[in-house]
């Protein structure tokens, strides 16, 4: 090698080398910034009217999400610069959680041989559990949209390509006559079930992390003194009734848009919360104590919490509950803002890749027998659902350049128009289709508390995305 070429080799080398320190500073400076504003709760007028630390971080992470993954609107991958703009933010963002730890005893041994214990720091529990798996869910995703990089057996029409089609906006899946080869179908349905599991994963962290945020005390201000009030007599009277069937009860509710599914779910959560707190004050005189026994609040808890599960395994897109709001917006508890905002961003990410999963699917069945295109389309399910403005993604949002910065903003990715309620769960009243549910009758649990994925399990319940 001559020394014209060695000196070639150097300089390519430095050159390398200054271009990734000046890389590396950049993202030194970038970091720095955003955890500037983060401590400053996102109020860099120096006038102290910010959000907590803890809010700032969720509302970070779901502001990053929705610029990353707010257009993913194809079963193609995430392109790489948007991929590393996520993977480097959102890897700062959850950094902060390695400096939230406890102390935990450990054997140490001494210079002369002996056994001591000692007490040394270690993550919080609930964050070296979460954080490794809401990783790999991470990862799991992001890797079942890469796969789809040298699929040929489907394409996108573009979203303005007939604006006289239904929801002409969104791009149209196209095949080839016959649909796809029975290797394609069984490969894409694989990709639907590795979804699944983690839609089913990140639900469940969701639900444990909110279910363990302390409920704000601006929150129970606003409830009456009892259940009866929240829920109206007619709910409450069948609540209480001595032979509770949730099917039955279910049926006889009106589901048919979101703002009366959203007014359900809110008294449904605002009764359990009144009756937990009247067990919890019944050997108290105050405000909360009631007469009724506590055996017998416990099994009308129990049972709204049935109700409460059915309802949100059946309509999986529906917004943040107004407990919920309120506990992501009052909550000062770092690490499970943390948890909850990534396991719901991770959560809207899955139902998202499952919708086009399933748009496939259907177009594929459609492909084989052209004549279920024509009843799917008699049979329109847009006269019976509005347009649920809480389910928009937050990519659409991020376009009309609003931003995304208190819990009332925190939306899905999906870009659902419909609740996801199958032609074949709808019930037929008096001639004509209701979006009445025929769920199974489930056996009422009232004593072992369990877990959410526990609760799925004992009341038979598919996953979320099963139905369809």
């Amino acid at each position: 090698m001559t020394v014209a070429n060695v000196d070639e080799s150097e300089i390519r080398l430095q050159k390398k080398h200054y271009t990734n320190l000046k890389y590396f500073f950049e993202d030194m400076e970038e970091m720095k910034e955003r955890f500037v504003r983060l401590l400053l709760g996102e109020d860099m007028t120096g006038h102290g009217r910010g959000v907590s630390s803890a809010l700032a971080l969720s509302n970070a992470i779901t502001n990053l999400a929705a610029s990353v993954f707010g257009k993913q609107n194809k079963l193609v991958p995430v392109p790489e610069d948007r991929k590393r703009k996520w993977r480097k933010e959102i890897d700062w963002l959850l950094s902060v959680t390695d400096y939230i730890v406890e102390f935990v005893p450990s054997q140490q041994i001494g210079k002369d041989g002996s056994n001591m214990e000692i007490m040394v720091t270690q993550q919080r529990r609930d964050l070296l559990m979460n954080i490794p798996a809401l990783k790999k869910l991470d990862a799991m995703l992001i890797d079942c949209l890469d796969n789809f990089k040298d699929q040929k057996e489907f394409w996108y029409v573009p979203e303005d390509a007939d604006e006289s089609i239904e929801k002409w906006w969104i791009p149209r899946v196209k095949l080839p006559p016959g649909g796809l080869s029975d290797e394609s179908r069984k490969w894409i349905q694989h990709q639907k079930d590795t979804c699944n599991q983690v839609l089913k994963a990140s639900m469940a962290i969701n639900a444990q992390v909110l279910s363990e945020m302390e409920i704000p005390e601006i929150y129970i201000d606003t409830l009456p003194k009892n259940g009866k009030t929240s829920l109206g007599d007619s709910i409450y009277k069948s609540i209480t009734d001595d032979c509770f069937d949730p099917g039955q009860f279910l049926s006889t509710i009106d589901m048919s848009s979101e703002q009366s599914i959203m007014d359900l779910k809110n008294k449904i959560e605002a009764s359990i919360v009144i009756w937990k707190r009247k067990m919890n004050y019944k050997d108290l005189k105050s405000s909360w104590s009631s007469t009724i026994s506590s055996e017998k609040r416990e099994v009308f808890e129990e049972r709204a919490e049935t109700i409460l599960l059915l309802v949100k395994q059946q309509f999986p897109a529906l917004a943040q509950s107004s407990l919920d709001v309120s506990k992501i917006e009052h909550n000062k508890d770092v690490g499970q803002s943390i948890l909850e905002s990534f396991s719901r961003v991770l959560e809207s990410l899955a139902n998202t890749v499952m919708r086009l999963i399933e748009d496939v699917l259907k177009a594929d069945e459609v492909a084989q027998d052209p004549s279920l295109g024509m009843n799917k389309r008699n049979q329109s399910m847009d006269a019976m659902s509005p347009s649920p403005l809480s389910v928009r993604t937050l990519g659409h949002l991020m376009d009309r350049g609003t931003p995304v910065h208190s819990p009332r903003g925190i939306l899905l990715l999906s870009d659902s128009k419909g609740w996801g309620v199958d032609q074949g769960e709808l019930m037929e009243t008096n001639g004509e289709s209701s979006p009445s549910l025929k769920i199974k009758h489930v056996k009422i649990l009232t004593k072992a508390k369990m877990s959410y994925i526990e609760k799925l399990e004992a009341y038979g319940l598919r996953s979320p995305t099963a139905r369809h």
